[in-house]
């Protein structure tokens, strides 16, 4: 898996978002963000994420997706249940993920971090091929931005957010690192 110069990974499934722009000049990435998302809520496995981050998402397929009519979102990235890594977003680009945030007395998270989504909810732990995933994943972006902290959703958006939630093993995760 390699960086390419427009921000993509090479060995990882690619669907571009429209749900970008542009980064703020001069703006080091410094800060990843760990989320999760399921949809619909507590279901894994379908498509629905991937229409939801390209926009083409049916509101009518379900009773919860009303609440996500006309809602414009992305992720760099997005770990399914079985591992597969999926780039929406080049990591050159701002993608929308964070939403208002702070951290460290820094507003607009997105300006300056990535966000990795993870298949899951508040309800159940995730599994070994994720942390597998995401650990890979890491290493090789921390190669490419060098870091100084890594968070979750709930830690720069903590009055609106919860993922990755309960279940998300951080001991587990900053070890394999």
């Amino acid at each position: 898996m390699k960086l390419d110069a427009r921000g993509w990974f090479s060995g990882v499934r690619k669907i571009a978002s429209p749900n970008f722009d542009v980064r703020p000049p001069g703006m080091p990435i410094c800060l990843l963000v760990i989320h999760s998302i399921s949809l619909p809520p507590n279901e894994f496995g379908g498509d629905d994420v991937k229409q939801l981050f390209t926009n083409k998402i049916d509101p009518e397929k379900h009773p919860y997706y009303e609440q996500l009519r006309g809602l414009k979102v992305s992720s760099h990235f997005f770990i399914r249940r079985t591992g597969e890594i999926v780039q929406f977003v080049s990591c050159s680009s701002r993608a929308w993920h964070a939403g208002l945030s702070l951290w460290r007395k820094r507003a607009r998270c997105n300006d300056f971090s990535i966000g990795i989504e993870m298949e899951g909810s508040d309800f159940v732990p995730y599994t070994d091929s994720q942390y597998r995933s995401l650990s890979y994943l890491t290493r090789r972006l921390q190669r490419a931005f060098r870091f100084s902290e890594i968070v979750g959703h709930c830690d720069v958006a903590p009055e609106r957010k919860t993922d990755p939630g309960p279940y998300f093993d951080w001991t587990r995760y900053l070890k394999s690192l």
